[in-house]
């Protein structure tokens, strides 16, 4: 079975998608969807980093309900520097998205979704530690994988290969 050719943009994807239960509901709410592209059978949804917390309770409203992983891609040099990602799934739908926010260096900051999804605490534990992004209110953002003495954070692409010496 061939996959279907790449969708870029909101119109695109609501022409290839229109049943798409993520995208209606974030489309739905101004201010909520900055981008959205479908390719290879998978739907990544753009948000900004301020309605993270809305994005995700649409979302949840919308029949997502399991919240797979939580997880960041450096992009420096490039800015803004962080992609945090979400992959969640609809288990009554057979849907999964990816949910993104960009992060810049200067403020690497954004809201912890553990009210929406407590199952976050530990893959924003995880990211916070290997990338330095700290997420607001989370109730214990602690190293959770390198020692508490550790300097830095290794997963950065500016992080020296054999540590800070």
């Amino acid at each position: 079975m061939a996959l279907a050719p790449a969708q870029v943009g909101i119109a695109a994807c609501l022409e290839c998608c229109p049943d798409n239960a993520a995208l209606l509901a974030l489309k739905g709410i101004p201010g909520l969807l900055a981008d959205a592209n479908f390719d290879r059978d998978e739907m990544t949804l753009t948000v900004p980093r301020e309605k993270i917390i809305a994005a995700c309770e649409a979302i949840k409203q919308a029949g997502y309900n399991f919240l797979e992983d939580v997880t960041c891609v450096d992009l420096y040099p490039s800015a803004p520097r962080f992609q945090v990602t979400y992959h969640i799934l609809s288990l009554r739908l057979k849907q999964r998205i990816r949910l993104i926010a960009l992060v810049t260096e200067d403020d690497a900051t954004i809201d912890s979704i553990i009210p929406v999804w407590p199952s976050a605490n530990f893959y924003e534990r995880e990211v916070f530690d290997l990338f330095g992004v700290r997420f607001n209110h989370h109730p214990n953002l602690i190293r959770i994988m390198m020692p508490d003495e550790w300097e830095g954070h290794p997963l950065r692409k500016d992080y020296p290969v054999e540590g800070y010496r």
